[in-house]
């Protein structure tokens, strides 16, 4: 039998995580659903099963839950002073402040009074009392349920002014839950934002409007000066700076020219651009990275899955101990309304809302501001995980260096004409390093001249004629056996070679006359990486390559590492990260994404750079660093270790507030509404605590 498709939603006033775990519940409980996965974090749901957006609404009415599709642009937002529920707030406020006044002028017990604060309590908590009802008669006990409960307890014996003062309080306890939830979801809705709906491309010669939906691969999208651009491609025509932000987190625009890559959803500032479309809108990098991001706060962290079996057991037991509290004190002879009152008190004191939104808020803002950051963490694990590292492993090629060779000394006594020479000879080769002796002429705005006769000695080098002279441009054995070297200029190389170089040697007509050496160099930014992974408390930095040893051992060092392993096949890079993870226990593996696959997998958090350009990249690690740079890794240890603070506190404020309030209960203090002012200060405590997360900048 054919697997039902699977559908994706986008969800409206899903405001805490009990609600989405009951949510999850009513779809799952659905008969033609086969699965059900509500993403609090992204605010979304995915069911398998043919259901239409009709009967998913009536799974979330309890809540007033609303479903939109997956696709649709963001609507509207409601001003939060115009929110209906924010309305019949402020309303049910009116009413208990006239109630509170009528109770003085007269009494609490006056039928005015009573009256009063029976219209503040039906306006404030209808919504709260009809979801109350309905989870008691199913015996599901969750926020509203218990608050249902004290209420109708406080109106029995005659607390019309603290069930009115409570219900209130719980109203604004909502609205400020809600405001907060969608100020940590902001993040993941602004990258939703970043691509434009529309762009304009040439169509048989006319130049066209069209959504990003209908925009097919080959399209040449005709970008503006100031424009978004709105699909992945390459430029065919024009030169540009381009502001990748959105997508690498670097404020550095990155100059394009024909044959470069451009992302959806970064900004071109200068030039005019025609861009060739190789992606279609679903499968762009931003919407990769935003299905990423979403499916990373689906995903539960450790203390997350701890909280959630908690408060399974949590709230049954709070019920148990509110049923004791009202039912013990009077068989020994104390006050039945008073301990009656004192039990709803602990009900609603003991609502587990704080401590099951405590990790989810804090991985929902940290994995968002990592993002618009240009981190990509895939979850709530690997958040975790990442701040709990000691030591990390890098690769060297692309990682560490940049991955490609550049010229770094150049000795000849006409260094200029040395240069051109040189240059016009390997203008004819195929040799990566010619190619950097090519570029860097290129820099120094020189051009080559006509080579005749041009050969290529294979393993040795080439050779031509420039200008009437015969030149040779090659390694060290073979130069030196054809013109003499001096034995100054040989210690010079071999102290050069030592330092990772490659140096090629030039003569002419026989006569020495220079050399160029060309190294992978390494990333301007590595050493200062490498100090402040130090200073963020990384205890061990090793570098794991293939290369050669006295060339590791020589960037090692320049780089300050701690330990250098060279000369690894990829399975030893393996054994090499097991052996580190026997040592340190959580070790990071830093490499491009495409290699090393096996050790990043090994590893306790596999890092890749790079993951702007390559779809590996965003695949295969736990963590990519969307620029090809590692400026971001300190950033992201530092907001992961920030974050598992955070979750510590939140599980402390959320507990430790309550058992304050619960131990009121000894002299009799705890009133209701000195226990909602604790849940909602527990929830709002733990909320703004984790917003916090968002001032974490690189």
């Amino acid at each position: 039998m054919e697997k039902a498709a699977k559908n994706e939603y986008r969800l409206e006033n899903l405001t805490c995580a009990s609600c989405a775990m009951k949510f999850e519940n009513n779809i799952k409980n659905l008969p033609a659903v086969e699965e059900a996965i509500v993403n609090f974090g992204a605010s979304k749901v995915s069911v398998v099963g043919d259901v239409t957006v009709e009967d998913i609404e009536k799974a979330g009415a309890f809540d007033g839950i609303k479903v939109a599709p997956i696709n649709r642009r963001k609507e509207e937002k409601i001003p939060f002073f115009k929110r209906k529920e924010n309305v019949l707030t402020a309303i049910s406020f009116v009413f208990l402040v006239i109630g509170i006044i009528a109770s003085f002028i007269y009494e609490e017990t006056h039928p005015l009074a009573i009256g009063l604060f029976v219209v503040s309590i039906v306006v404030g908590g209808y919504d709260m009392f009809k979801g109350g009802l309905i989870n008691l008669s199913r015996f599901y006990f969750d926020m509203k349920t218990l608050m249902t409960i004290a209420i109708i307890g406080a109106a029995i014996i005659g607390e019309w002014r603290e069930g009115a003062v409570v219900v209130f309080l719980f109203a604004v306890s909502e609205a400020l839950e809600a405001y907060s939830m969608n100020k940590a979801r902001q993040s993941i809705s602004q990258l939703i934002d970043i691509a434009p709906p529309s762009a304009t491309i040439r169509r048989a010669g006319q130049l066209v409007e069209v959504d990003t939906e209908f925009i097919q691969i080959n399209d040449v999208l005709i970008v503006k000066p100031g424009q978004k651009i709105a699909m992945d491609g390459i430029v065919l025509k024009g030169n540009s700076a381009v502001n990748q932000a959105s997508i690498t987190g670097e404020s550095v625009p990155a100059v394009k020219t024909v044959g470069d890559e451009v992302f959806a959803g970064t900004l071109n500032e200068e030039g005019s651009l025609e861009v060739k479309v190789t992606k279609r809108v679903e499968d762009t990098t931003i919407a990769k990275i935003i299905h990423l991001v979403e499916e990373a706060q689906a995903e539960k962290a450790p203390s997350q899955k701890f909280v959630d079996k908690f408060a399974k057991y949590y709230t049954p037991a709070i019920i148990v101990i509110a049923f004791l509290v009202a039912l013990l004190p009077p068989l020994f002879g104390a006050d039945w309304q008073t301990w009656i009152y004192q039990g709803l008190a602990v009900l609603v004191v003991g609502c587990p809302c704080a401590l099951v939104v405590s990790t989810p808020v804090a991985i929902v803002t940290a994995i968002g501001n990592a993002a618009k950051q240009g981190v990509l963490i895939k979850g709530g694990i690997h958040l975790e995980e990442i701040g709990r590292l000691q030591a990390i492993a890098f690769d060297k090629t692309g990682t560490l260096t940049k991955g490609y060779p550049e010229v770094t000394y150049v000795e000849a006594e006409f260094k200029d004409d040395f240069i051109q020479k040189v240059m016009s000879i390997e203008t004819y080769s195929q040799h990566p390093l010619a190619k950097a002796i090519v570029k860097y002429g290129a820099k120094s705005h020189m051009h080559p001249v006509e080579v005749d006769d041009f050969q290529s000695v294979t393993g040795k080098g080439a050779e031509g004629s420039v200008d009437g002279e015969n030149w040779s441009v090659g390694s060290v054995s073979w130069i030196s056996s054809i013109s003499t070297v001096s034995d100054q200029v040989i210690h010079t190389i071999e102290q050069l070679q030592t330092e990772g170089n490659t140096v090629m040697l030039a003569a002419v007509d026989g006569v020495y006359k220079g050399y160029i050496a060309v190294a992978d160099p390494i990333r301007e930014t590595s050493s200062h990486v490498l100090k402040e992974l130090k200073a963020a408390g990384i205890k061990h930095t090793v570098m794991l390559t293939g290369d050669d040893e006295r060339t590791a051992k020589a960037i090692a060092s320049r780089l300050g590492m701690t330990d250098v392993e060279a000369g690894l096949m990829p399975e030893q890079k393996l054994t090499a990260i097991k052996a580190l993870k026997e040592k340190y226990g959580a070790v990071a593996m830093v490499g491009d994404g495409v290699n090393d696959a096996p050790a990043l997998a090994a590893s306790t958090v596999g890092i890749a750079m790079g993951g702007a350009g390559t779809d590996a990249a965003l695949e295969t690690a736990d963590v990519a660093l969307m620029a090809d740079d590692l400026e971001k890794l300190p950033y992201t240890i530092r907001l992961s270790r920030k974050a598992l603070h955070i979750i510590k506190e939140n599980i402390m404020f959320a507990l430790g507030l309550k058992i304050i309030a619960l131990l009121l209960i000894i002299p009799g203090m705890l009133t209701l509404w000195i226990a909602i002012f604790a849940d909602m200060g527990a929830t709002l405590l733990v909320v703004l605590n984790s917003l916090r997360l968002l001032r974490v900048h690189k």
